[in-house]
């Protein structure tokens, strides 16, 4: 009987055990398999270094703001930028490679940004190195190099320049500049983009810890026309211990209109600011970042994972420009780097609760590209403005031609609308609300207007649409955009009285005869033909949140038992799941919510880092659109925080038994603290 309660405790033991060991802030990959590796991603909102598993290598360096177009769909994509921190190192001849190093650990360190790997080479030495995409900086990189000799050796490092193969025209350089303190070695590489139409540039330098005179001596070499290097050599003593850097920039001409000086200046600035002080500004700025925090108490995984999501959510979206996510951030290629309504309705409410400041550069990006969204609104012989559903840098439509969202789906102009109202909930900034969100208003609130259909005295539908449940394509009266242009309609009208503006009277009248539809038991129902099929994504439950046109708990519930039958147990993306979680902990179901939390993202894991796919077995990380959803179930739902016209309030919500306390600080623009237990 005793073995018998032994058995029967040893897993619940063991579960404490690997809950205790899970570190908050760190994600450690002690078993590096190069055949089921994802990357993960060190950025700061401008360029994103992407991890691989490989020493020395990283797999991607992703620039935002870099379009041309070639490639998917005869569009502008994002571009492929140059690999600054690729490097080759050798110890006494012979080339470290994955194929020779043992004992081979790689850590995220989500607290201040940096990425970890650490190796043997062989019984020779003990080698680590460290980089960072430094948040002070936008532009530029570090990584620091430390190598412990075990014997007597001789080390050789290089640091590698390659311009990705879909850049043209690509020019090489090197230089050094000897000032009384120090000897600038400038490694530096231009191209043209696959159009000619941008310049992408970049330059690195090595940081040497010895006195002026006595650094390594620098050689050059090039190698080809798409690759050249600069590299030193040192004799070490058993035991001793030698650390060196290199930092570097990289720019294009969507960013300044000198990039191949710029990226120069850039990394020399950065050089002369030596590796501790740069690491020090890093290191402060993302503890000024982490102020706003999600803290649970009661299980440990759930709190790295959240930690996670808000990480890569800080990671790519950067306070100051008038740049905006695309749904894979800064991890990658993937979506071309086009902006969707997820960043409008997924991304942006989560960062906006945390940090309005970078929340309020996704606005700026709607409104940078106004006047193209008039455009786009005239050629489609509507008033006001329509967002393009894929938008890259000049906001004109990016969407391929032989995919129907991008003439049909137009909630997304809803979305920018909701998301400009939102903004102006949170800060309560009247100045920005009359210069800024009042044109966006306006102009969606114009949009919908002249889009709706006048079918009779009180019946205006919105017909020929793709909703947001993307399998139902050129249906009418989605509930989704039915909804949520009510709502812009409807925030329009508020907003003008707030800055006292003159609405258009139509705008209400219209917002009231806009059809919600329902089967005859009461459900809500998708769209006009809907007849219970399989859906891809939330639609009619985003009507509860974050739209707020259903607000009986029961409708709420019943719309719920519904859908949340409705999504195939593949190929839907992660957000789906999140507002079931969130809807369930508002309605005081803290056990289903958490079930759909849980199911929102963890059957989209990926190797070794736990980088979210979009979809159950998917393999596109990664999905910042989901970590968006997720984050807003917890703030939002299990949370209960609510966005209102007088701003971030509180309303009842239930946490899951696995959590005994859920924390969140640095709410709003007033820094907040809100508990649920």
């Amino acid at each position: 009987m005793k073995n018998f309660l032994l058995l029967l405790l040893l897993p619940l033991s063991f579960s404490v055990c690997a809950q205790s060991s899970v570190d908050p802030w760190k994600i450690t990959a002690d078993s590096i398999n190069a055949a089921n590796y994802y990357g993960v991603t060190v950025a700061n909102g401008m360029i994103g270094v992407v991890s691989a598993p490989e020493p020395f290598k990283v797999k991607e360096v992703v620039l935002a703001g870099a379009y041309d177009t070639y490639g998917r769909g005869m569009v502008s994509n994002f571009l492929r930028s140059f690999n600054l921190l690729n490097m080759q190192m050798s110890i006494d001849g012979e080339q470290i490679n994955k194929n020779n190093v043992t004992q081979m650990h790689q850590v995220l360190d989500m607290h201040h940004a940096n990425f970890t790997t650490s190796f043997q080479f062989e019984n020779k030495a003990q080698i680590s190195y460290t980089y960072y995409s430094l948040r002070q900086l936008p532009f530029t990189v570090l990584m620091t190099v430390t190598i412990t000799a075990k014997q007597p050796l001789t080390l050789g490092a290089a640091s590698v320049m390659e311009a990705p193969d879909a850049l043209r025209d690509v020019e090489n350089y090197y230089n050094q500049i000897d000032r009384p303190h120090t000897l600038i070695s400038l490694l530096t590489s231009s191209a043209k983009s696959p159009t000619g139409k941008l310049l992408l540039c970049a330059a690195n330098s090595f940081m040497f810890d010895e006195p002026h005179g006595q650094e390594p001596q620098i050689i050059h070499e090039m190698w080809d026309n798409n690759m050249h290097l600069m590299k030193f050599s040192k004799s070490l003593k058993a035991g001793e211990s030698y650390t060196f850097s290199i930092v570097g920039s990289s720019i294009t001409s969507a960013h300044n209109a000198d990039p191949l000086n710029e990226a120069q200046r850039l990394t020399i600035y950065a050089k002369l600011q030596g590796r501790k002080r740069l690491i020090d500004f890093h290191n402060e700025a993302w503890d000024a970042l982490w102020k706003s925090d999600i803290t649970i108490n009661g299980n440990a995984q759930d709190q790295q994972d959240v930690h996670s999501m808000l990480y890569h959510l800080y990671s790519f979206v950067r306070e100051g420009s008038d740049l905006s996510p695309s749904p894979m951030g800064l991890s990658g290629l993937g979506y071309n780097g086009h902006v969707f309504w997820d960043a409008d309705l997924w991304m942006f409410p989560a960062l906006l609760v945390l940090h309005p400041e970078m929340a309020k550069s996704m606005i700026e990006y709607r409104y940078a590209r106004l006047a193209a969204a008039k455009q786009n609104a005239f050629e489609h012989g509507y008033k006001g403005a329509m967002f393009p559903w894929e938008s890259a840098a000049s906001g004109v439509e990016e969407t391929p031609v032989w995919a129907l969202s991008g003439p049909f789906e137009h909630h997304i102009t809803a979305c920018v609308g909701i998301a400009a109202w939102q903004y102006y909930e949170v800060t309560q900034d009247k100045t920005w609300l009359k210069e800024k969100g009042w044109p966006l208003l306006k102009a969606v609130a114009e949009f919908w207007s002249s889009r709706v259909e006048r079918n009779g005295p009180g019946h205006f539908d919105i017909k020929d649409v793709v909703a947001a449940d993307e399998w139902a394509e050129n249906v009418d009266n989605d509930a989704f955009t039915n909804a949520a242009a009510k709502a812009v309609l409807q925030y329009a009208t508020t907003a003008a009285g707030i800055i006292g503006e003159k609405a258009d009277t139509d705008w209400l009248y219209v917002a009231r005869n806009i059809p919600i539809l329902q089967f005859p038991d009461g459900v809500t129902k998708e769209y006009a033909t809907y007849n219970g099929q399989g859906i891809k994504q939330a639609d009619v439950n985003l009507l509860a949140y974050p739209l707020k046109e259903i607000t009986q708990p029961q409708q709420i519930k019943k719309d719920l038992e519904y859908y949340s039958t409705r999504v195939p147990d593949a190929g839907t993306p992660a957000m789906t799941q999140a507002i079931f979680a969130l809807l369930y902990a508002r309605l005081g179901d803290g056990e289903k919510a958490y079930h759909w939390f849980k199911d929102a993202y963890i059957p989209n894991l990926n190797p070794p880092f736990r980088v979210i796919a979009e979809t159950k077995g998917g393999t596109n990380p990664y999905f910042a659109t989901g970590a968006g959803g997720i984050i807003q179930s917890v703030l939002m739902g299990f949370g209960g925080l609510n966005i209102t016209e007088s701003g971030i309030t509180q309303i009842p919500s239930a946490l899951p038994k696995q959590w005994k306390k859920l924390t969140i600080t640095g709410v709003g623009t007033q820094k907040k603290t809100f508990t649920v237990q």
